[in-house]
């Protein structure tokens, strides 16, 4: 079966009443990144930091997979699917994709403050102030912020290199250093599905299907599976 790397971000998840990461204002759930999404902001108030992501959790729970999720649990069918999620929610899991890496965390874990390998599953649970790891220090979110260094990408350095084919959904690749990571799928076929398009993408030899997540993974879908068949 040929391999099949997906990136997928935010866009994605919108579709299924998620806000992406930042609206039109710059600002993320009318909170200035700087005050939740940082070492800094952890330190300063963690209060604020718990509470945020408490309720990101509690509105990614009652979210569900949409089309986009769904349909690519269907190209298992016919490839060997990795999907690398820059989101943090558990849509894909929920829809029944059972290879996906999740490279800036996961909402539905917690991780001690002070040894990141002790990561706990905590479902849609409340983190709160005096929530303690085995070692005696405090629970965080299991998410990576900004100024942290991004422990998964190294690890999915080699699906790309042995893509076959690498689709890219619903994120602008502004972020580093994900978007780097498709600078190693060089002998892939790559599609990029943006309702906008993409110019930055234009000198990377990618296709753009210029859809949303939903109605762009359903129109590639069948092409490849097309294209599965007839080969």
């Amino acid at each position: 079966m040929k391999k099949i790397v997906i990136l997928t971000g935010a866009g994605i998840s919108a579709e299924s009443g998620l806000k992406t990461f930042r609206d039109s204002n710059g600002l993320w759930e009318n909170h200035k990144i700087e005050d939740v999404a940082t070492p800094y902001a952890w330190k300063s108030n963690p209060e604020l930091v718990l509470d945020f992501y408490n309720k990101r959790r509690l509105q990614a729970s009652k979210a569900f997979p949409n089309k986009a999720h769904l349909s690519l649990v269907e190209l298992e069918k016919y490839f060997d699917v990795t999907i690398i999620t820059q989101n943090v929610d558990d849509l894909h899991e929920r829809a029944g994709s059972t290879k996906v890496i999740h490279l800036h965390g996961e909402l539905i874990k917690a991780r001690s403050s002070g040894n990141p390998s002790l990561i706990y599953n905590i479902d849609n649970n409340k983190i709160e102030i005096g929530d303690l790891c085995d070692e005696g220090h405090q629970l965080r979110p299991h998410i990576v912020w900004f100024g942290e260094e991004v422990p998964m990408i190294t690890s999915v350095i080699p699906f790309f290199q042995v893509a076959e084919i690498v689709i890219v959904i619903g994120t602008s690749l502004s972020v580093y250093p994900a978007s780097g990571l498709i600078d190693y799928a060089s002998g892939a076929d790559c599609y990029y599905i943006d309702p906008n398009g993409s110019k930055s993408m234009a000198n990377k030899n990618f296709k753009i299907i210029p859809h949303s997540a939903v109605k762009g993974v359903k129109e590639l879908i069948e092409e490849l599976k097309n294209k599965s068949m007839n080969s």
